[in-house]
């Protein structure tokens, strides 16, 4: 991955960085999670304002839109093909498969190969796209071996279904593992400013030029933290005249430049305030107080 020269930069928040050598993106992306219903199951309560805020995201320069299958499941890819195709020139639509959702708060893993196969060809049919631009396995299975999953992504990519490969909830051993046989380009962890066991991973994917997309990236900062972390949020969000979310979001910016964060949100007041934390530069002090 390397940094895009700057005028590729103008009207992306959080700036651009480029996902396996050839699909630049803006550092902040949008988490489409939540467009479904309560425990991301089932239609969301306002239909029309998850589509507002699809369409709000893109106006507001965000260009890479995150779902799975397994959000509704099915609902988040269907509502972003349903507001947005044909995709505007340059959005990334990056999806998942590898989990099943037989009733709502389960999360079933199911990585065996000829499921996955059926995972991505449903998602490219609910999407309307001919190619994923970035699928991701998003578990990896005790069930199955690692590289059965991994080469039927392989298979899939040569296929032309796929255009890059990227992991999900996988540790450091994994991510070393697939990257001796596979070409991967992403992977998305739990991560934020109050959970921080992925930095082992997060070292890794910038040693390797890998993008690191961090799920629930806000965890913490909607006051249900507490310690000196926590304060010094506070205090920072109040000298800055911004919300605590909002200096959480510029605390994983600045985190490392592989960073692209993805909060999602039903709602478009709570989007742009997120996009607009992308405009704030913390100081090294208050990145020291945040450690």
């Amino acid at each position: 991955m390397s940094t895009p020269s700057p005028a590729s930069d103008l009207d992306r928040p959080g700036g651009a960085i480029i996902i396996g050598g050839d699909m630049p993106v803006a550092r902040l992306g949008f988490g489409a999670m939540r467009l479904t219903g309560p425990g991301i199951w089932g239609e969301p309560g306002d239909p029309a304002e998850a589509r507002r805020v699809l369409r709000r995201a893109v106006e507001l320069g965000v260009d890479f839109i995150d779902t799975a299958e397994s959000y509704g499941p099915y609902i988040s890819e269907r509502l972003i093909a349903e507001t947005l195709y044909p995709y505007p020139a340059g959005v990334v639509i990056a999806t998942k498969g590898g989990l099943n959702r037989p009733a709502p708060d389960r999360w079933d893993r199911d990585a065996r190969p000829e499921s996955l196969r059926t995972s991505c060809e449903g998602s490219l049919r609910r999407l309307r796209l001919e190619r994923i631009d970035l699928y991701q396995l998003h578990a990896p299975d005790p069930r199955v071996p690692f590289e059965d999953s991994l080469g039927t992504l392989a298979d899939l990519q040569a296929e032309g279904k796929i255009r890059h490969i990227g992991l999900s909830n996988v540790g450091t051993d994994q991510l070393r593992d697939a990257l001796r046989h596979r070409a991967i380009v992403s992977v998305q962890n739990r991560y934020n400013l109050f959970d921080r066991a992925s930095d082992d991973v997060l070292f890794e994917c910038k040693r390797a030029g890998l993008a690191f997309l961090p799920w629930r990236p806000l965890a913490g900062a909607s006051h249900h933290a507490e310690g000196a972390r926590r304060g010094a949020l506070d205090r920072i969000a109040r000298g800055r005249r911004a919300t605590p979310i909002q200096i959480a979001i510029a605390w994983l910016l600045a985190r490392s430049p592989m960073m692209i964060p993805i909060p999602g949100t039903s709602s478009v007041a709570h989007l742009e305030e997120n996009v607009a934390a992308a405009r704030i530069e913390l100081t090294p002090q208050e990145l020291d107080d945040l450690t």
